[in-house]
């Protein structure tokens, strides 16, 4: 009987504690969060930076040409604004999860057979970074084709109105032209009258 007791204490405590446990968790995700949205300048800073240097080593490795290296860091910059939106949002609702489980993985304490695996652990985060990445760059391409067509098409208006400008410019000119007044081609006659 007492050990049927005891292990119902045991079971309470454990349960009490895990109560506890969970609640400071999510008190630690929600002061994170805050943290984040306080602090969005800051998050705003170090999303730049690592654009800056992932955009200049995703450049010289995917980009064969070393002429292209300079257009290509220029598109780099152009599409940094767009990469800091859609990246802050990222940031924002992922790595505050993200962090509170890392802490918490840090003050378990668990021991060495029941963790997982630092491959496995790897090969996750790699996994999650790869598809980031190519979220990133599907959305970089997108931004460069809009680009290209925001290009031409103000070049294809420029044109038109060049082209526009030019006729009307012809038809005003030639309707002057053309047109001679008809006070021109009238002699002028003597309007003076001799006085007897």
């Amino acid at each position: 009987m007492t050990t049927r007791s005891e292990n119902s204490l045991t079971a309470l405590k454990r349960s009490v504690e895990e109560r506890m446990e969970a609640d400071r968790m999510r008190d630690v995700l929600l002061l994170l969060e805050g943290l984040v949205n306080r602090e969005e300048t800051t998050a705003k800073i170090i999303l730049d930076c690592l654009y800056d240097v992932g955009s200049v080593h995703l450049i010289n490795q995917k980009a064969s040409c070393r002429h292209l290296h300079g257009m290509m860091k220029f598109i780099a910059r152009m599409s940094k604004p767009a990469f800091r939106f859609f990246a802050l949002r990222w940031f924002k609702r992922t790595c505050p999860k993200l962090i509170a489980d890392w802490l918490h993985s840090k003050v378990i304490f668990q021991k060495l057979s029941d963790q997982p695996s630092t491959d496995a652990v790897q090969d996750v985060t790699s996994q999650q970074l790869t598809t980031a990445l190519t979220k990133v760059d599907n959305c970089s391409q997108e931004i460069q084709r809009l680009r290209f067509q925001v290009r031409w098409l103000t070049g294809a208006l420029i044109g038109a109105i060049a082209a526009l400008g030019g006729v009307v410019t012809l038809w005003l000119a030639s309707g002057f032209v053309l047109e001679p007044s008809p006070r021109s081609h009238q002699p002028q006659s003597a309007t003076l009258h001799e006085q007897p």
